[in-house]
């Protein structure tokens, strides 16, 4: 397990962690969400060794590694970019860790074997960074940081240099790969989707402080505040309150929608509105609506619903909340942060020396 107590970090007069705590289940991937400047990236660092916290403690499995260097507090870092040694072949890469460590030559071939064929790179033993795709090269830093047998593995924003399709592709192979290794994980990411896709538990990071900490599940269908509500996926504003866009029903009939309605307790109400644009997204389709008030909002409807209902601009129809669990009164914007707090440099040397 790893416990942070109360952390505090200042960079000059910009406060990164305000009195954060958080406990992480031994064997959990855990994501750390939040916008720029939240303090995600700046808390990773300081489970790292990293980072010197102005107060505060953390521990890893009960000891005591505040003060400990990065090395000898048993973290894997895989970092955005990389970081991988360029003048060394993927094989090379993968066992640095373990060179340095003066580990015999079979013990290393054995683990790096079995680390590539885990990652997919098998076949590419002998090829250089330069010769992989961005998927390759994460897989490769991944099988690298595990390749030491950390206690905690951290992951620093590591697909968000890639595109969608590959970071879609790799956030399925990342599961699969902890649920294979098992080991203590800690994922910082700005998407929400990727957090709510690969995690077991997600913290919620705002202006340095945690809002709230819970399954998937949990923190998108009953968000603590606004705050988590509003960064956890789409939000429509319906008579002064928010809802899901998924959550939003369109009728054409206004009795119709009244009597729906009167079903669900604490609701936003019947309100009328036309449709503006209908927009195909694939397998869903958004609808741009405009209340008789002047507001503005979008449903998010199955294509069999859409089809259905078969609307046109300038429509008028009928929207209602069809649940009340993820309504909530009002949401607050994150506040904006200076630019590169918490980021990574010199990732290559710094990776070195947590191997």
């Amino acid at each position: 397990m790893i416990t942070v107590d109360t952390a505090r970090k200042h960079y000059g007069d910009f406060l990164a962690l305000d009195d954060v705590s958080l406990e992480i289940p031994r064997g959990s991937l855990t994501a750390l969400l939040g916008p720029s400047g939240s303090g995600k990236s700046t808390l990773l660092r300081s489970i790292a060794g990293l980072e010197d916290l102005d107060s505060g403690t953390v521990t890893i499995d009960g000891r005591d590694v505040t003060d400990e260097p990065p090395q000898r507090r048993g973290i894997g870092f895989v970092f955005q970019h990389y970081a991988a040694f360029k003048h060394m072949t993927v094989r090379d890469n993968v066992a640095f860790g373990l060179s340095i460590r003066k580990r015999p030559k079979k013990e290393i071939d054995t683990k790096v074997d079995g680390l590539l064929e885990i990652v997919g790179l098998e076949g590419y033993r002998a090829r250089y960074p330069a010769q992989l795709s961005g998927g390759q090269r994460q897989r490769m830093a991944l099988a690298r940081a595990l390749a030491v047998d950390p206690q905690v593995l951290l992951l620093d924003e590591p697909f968000g240099a890639l595109d969608a399709k590959v970071r879609t592709d790799l956030r399925t192979w990342l599961r699969r790969l902890h649920d294979e290794v098992h080991v203590t994980t800690v994922l910082v990411t700005h998407d929400q989707e990727e957090a709510l896709d690969v995690a077991d538990r997600i913290a919620v990071l705002n202006a340095g402080r945690i809002e709230q900490v819970g399954d998937p599940e949990t923190l998108y269908d009953r968000p603590a505040n606004d705050f988590v509500m509003g960064f956890l996926g789409s939000i429509a504003s319906m008579g002064g309150q928010l809802v899901r866009p998924h959550d939003i029903e369109l009728v054409r009939d206004r009795e119709e929608a009244l009597a729906r309605d009167a079903e669900v307790a604490d609701s936003p109400g019947v309100i009328e509105a036309t449709v503006e644009r209908v927009v195909r997204l694939g397998f869903e389709v958004r609808v741009d609506l405009r209340a008789d008030s002047g507001e503005h909002f979008a449903a998010q409807l199955t294509r069999r619903d859409a089809d259905h209902l078969h609307l046109h601009r300038g429509e008028t129809v009928f929207a209602r909340a069809g649940q009340r669990s993820s309504v909530v009164d009002r949401v607050v914007l994150a506040s904006a942060a200076p630019a590169g707090a918490g980021r990574l440099a010199d990732e290559a040397v710094r990776q070195a020396a947590i191997a």
